[in-house]
């Protein structure tokens, strides 16, 4: 298998911090790669500001997408990732702890793959990690068109 990078997006360091060991704790081959706010999640994908050396025909297999994220939320992300060819059809899990019915169909209106909520339970969360790196980082087919790092 080969390895593949994860892209988070999310502010919260604690949180980076835990979802970061739930992966290690997966045994998870994969890059775990980490932004903090969705300005900074558009330059990494489209190789701007401290990440215009990055080869930019490589693209993360997932997306680990918070909604509520300085500078640009989530959903402003999710809208501009749809818009652009080169990323409509990156997978993307949200992943809130909004349990607000309106950020859920905000999300799949916009072209999230998946949405989840943030569980406060470590042992919860380490069960996410396993499913969700298994189903899209093993199991699910990428489009052949979609360089995947």
């Amino acid at each position: 298998m080969s390895r593949k990078t994860i892209l988070l997006v999310e502010e919260n360091t604690d949180y980076q911090q835990l979802l970061s060991l739930a992966f290690e704790k997966s045994n998870s081959i994969h890059n775990l790669t980490i932004v903090r706010d969705g300005v900074e999640a558009l330059d990494y994908l489209f190789g701007r500001g401290k990440f215009d050396r990055l080869d930019l025909d490589l693209m993360p297999a997932l997306m680990i997408l918070d909604l509520h994220l300085p500078k640009l939320d989530g959903l402003e992300v999710l809208q501009r990732l749809r818009s652009e060819t080169k990323t409509r059809l990156l997978p993307v899990v949200i992943m809130s702890a909004s349990k607000d019915p309106q950020d859920i169909i905000n999300s799949y209106s916009l072209g999230c793959n998946s949405y989840i909520r943030k569980p406060v339970d470590f042992r919860q969360l380490q069960k996410i990690i396993d499913r969700l790196s298994l189903y899209w980082l093993t199991l699910n087919e990428m489009p052949p068109t979609l360089g995947i790092s």
